[in-house]
Order: structure tokens, then sequence, then C-alpha cells
């Protein structure tokens, strides 16, 4: 009996223990429970979105053209004297450029000058005679024939006159077409002759070629596709015209660097290819260091028009459907996320034109947005705000990394 009441007894302690650890571990539980903080909501950067005014562009590509072009052929028959230009340099208009022998033309303008001599010499004692049968025409000393003939004669003489001095004239201008000026300025290429060089008038194969370079064209070419858009934009009222400034159009080189000039649309040409379905659109720029030489490649950024409110959402808030849809997350009031679809128009600097999908005060996130989905409860935060506390906590590390 003794043996049983001390069994009883070692069981009624061991209870009491396990009763005691239970309850402390229980405590512990409900200790470490409300230690415990609460949910976090997760943080994104938001970006407010609002109406902007902003200056469409469009880049065309294109080729430059000199400003005038000048083949030069000779006009008369003879041979090359002096070729008196060097070539590759600039020429001034009027500049001499080649000297065909002048002897035989100088003959024929003095020939020419002869023959009117003569023909002036005549006329006076023509003309007396002619007024001594008028004289004595009333006493018929002389007879009407007589008179008649005379006249004539007379009005021949006078004839003769004027067709002299007229092949003086030729004679005088074909002399001076053996001097080959430059009939603009700009600058010349190779010759294709040289001295003593057999040349004929109003040939086929030039004798050098003259460029205007200052100012120079730029051809670029457009859709006609795009000229009807832009015409509905401009009806409905999304596109204004900006003004002087419409006309003014910037160059980018064949390397991407951009022309330090502005140049002027001149016009717009009124046939569409119909091969390309294009038109073309003619650029006037000016060039006074030549750096610009015809036939190059260049791309013309020419003003569209102003969207007075135009919606630019960053790029980096932007992505894509697994269809390729774009769609954007935005925060609503109550801190909810919530998926816009969106329309795209096209890409400025670092932002998206948007047609459709977004409004002006929504705000879109562009951190953060690959921890959170739709109907997700977030704190937003402005993304310039994040920025400039980055900002500073760099700045407030700077000196102790620095030690």
């Amino acid at each position: 009996m003794l043996k049983n009441e001390s069994n009883y007894g070692l069981l009624g302690y061991i209870a009491l223990g396990a009763a005691v650890l239970s309850s402390l571990w229980l405590v512990s539980c409900d200790r470490s429970i409300e230690a415990q903080p609460a949910p976090q909501l997760p943080e994104v950067a938001v970006v407010d979105i609002h109406l902007q005014r902003v200056e469409l562009t469009t880049e065309l590509p294109g080729r430059t053209s000199a400003y005038r072009i000048a083949e030069i052929r000779p006009q008369v028959n003879g041979i090359i004297q002096k070729r008196l230009f060097q070539e590759g340099s600039d020429v001034k208009a009027g500049q001499l450029l080649y000297q065909i022998d002048p002897a035989p033309f100088q003959v024929a303008h003095d020939s020419a000058k002869a023959s009117l001599g003569k023909a002036q010499a005549n006329l006076p004692s023509i003309k007396l005679r002619v007024e001594r049968y008028k004289e004595v025409l009333v006493d018929n000393a002389v007879s009407q024939q007589e008179y008649d003939d005379a006249a004539a004669v007379m009005e021949q003489a006078r004839a003769d006159i004027e067709y002299w001095k007229a092949a003086v004239e030729a004679a005088r201008i074909n002399l001076g077409y053996t001097r080959v000026s430059a009939p603009i300025p700009g600058r010349i290429g190779r010759s294709t002759v040289t001295d003593g060089a057999l040349v004929t008038a109003y040939q086929p194969i030039s004798l050098a070629t003259i460029q205007q370079l200052d100012p120079i064209y730029v051809d670029v070419t457009q859709s006609s596709a795009e000229l009807l858009r832009l015409k509905r934009n401009f009806e409905t009222g999304r596109l204004s015209t900006n003004g002087k400034n419409q006309r003014n159009v910037q160059l980018l080189l064949e390397d991407g660097t951009p022309y330090p000039l502005a140049g002027t649309l001149q016009f717009r040409d009124v046939t569409v290819d119909p091969t390309t379905g294009s038109y073309t659109l003619r650029i006037v720029v000016p060039n006074p260091e030549n750096l610009l030489l015809p036939g190059m490649f260049v791309r013309a950024v020419v003003q569209e028009g102003v969207a007075e409110q135009a919606i630019l959402a960053p790029q980096q808030g932007v992505s894509r459907t697994p269809k390729g849809d774009p769609i954007a997350l935005v925060v609503d009031e109550s801190g909810t996320v919530r998926q816009r679809m969106l329309t795209l128009n096209r890409a400025i600097g670092d932002k998206w034109l948007i047609s459709s999908g977004l409004s002006a005060g929504e705000r879109v996130i562009v951190e953060g947005m690959l921890n959170v989905r739709p109907g997700v409860v977030v704190k937003a935060v402005s993304l310039d705000s994040r920025k400039a506390g980055a900002q500073a906590s760099n700045t407030n590390r700077s000196p102790a990394g620095s030690n």
C-alpha cells in the first residue's frame, strides 16, 4: 500500500509540472503574437498625370540637292585657248572660266561694222536725190516713175543699214560668247576639256558644272496617309498650328549629330508618287560652311503642330500584356491599384504620348509595379520625393564613407 501511494504521488507531481509548463508556453505565445507588428502596405512610386502643351514633330528621311545647278556649255564653235579656274574652287557669277579663240569672231564683227558704215555712207546722197526729184516733179522735169524709183532706193538703203546693224550686234554677241563665264555663284567641279580642245556650240557634254551650295535644298518624303491623318487632326482641333515656327525644320546628319542651323519648309509637292504612296517636302537650309554636300542622307525634324492638351506618361510606367497591348497601373483615391488599357501615339523623349486610356489627375505607378497587382491596396509615394530622399541619404552617408 505504501508503494502504491508513493507512485500515485509521483504521478501527481509530474502532471502538476506539465500543467505549469503548458501555461507558461501559452502565455509566451500570446506575448509573441502581441509583439508582432501589423503587416505594412507595399510602397510604390507614382507620377501624377496632367495636361501639357506639346509641340509634335516627326523625323523624315531625305537627301540634299544643290540650290542651283549650271552646266557650262559653249555657245560658239572654237578652240579652247585657256582654262581660267581651279577645279573644285568657289567661283563668282560672271567670273571668266574659259577663253575660246576669238580671232574669227573678231573678224566677223569688224566686217559687219564695215558693211554698216558703207550702207550708212550711201544713204545721204540717195536721200538728197529723192529730195531734188520731189522739187522738180511739180514741173514735170522728172517723171513720177523716176521719183518712185529713187524713193525705193532710199528705203532699201535704210533697210540695209538696219540689216547691218543687226549683223554687227550678232557678231558682237558671238565674240562675247568666246568668253565663257559663270552664270551663277557656287562651287565648280572638274573640267572635261583642256587647253587646245575643240568645242562646238551647245554640245551634249558640258565643259564643267557649277553647284550653288549656300543655301542648299533638302528633299524629304512623307506618306500620303500621314498627310491625311494630320489634316484630320487639324480639322478636329487635336492639333493647332505653331505660327511662324511651323515652317522651321531641324536636321540630323548621317552620324546622328544635329545640324547647327535651322531650315525653312519651302513647299509640299502636289503630286503623290504612285509607286511609293509618298510626296516630297522641300526644305531650304543655310549652308555657309559647305558642310552639307549634294546627295548626303539626312533626317529632317518637321513640326506637325501643337497639341494643347496632351497627356504624356513615363515609358517606365507602361508595360505590355502577353498579346503586346500597352497597359499601365494606376493608384486611385482609395489607394487601390487599377489597370488601364492604353492607346499610344508616339514616343517623345522618355515618355509616351497617350491617345486614350489615361486622364488628367491619375497617378501612374513607375516603380514597384512588379510587387503589386490590380485590386491591391498600396502606399503611393511621389517619384520626385523618393528621388530627393535617396539623394539626401547618399549625401549624408558620403562623409562617413570618405573617412
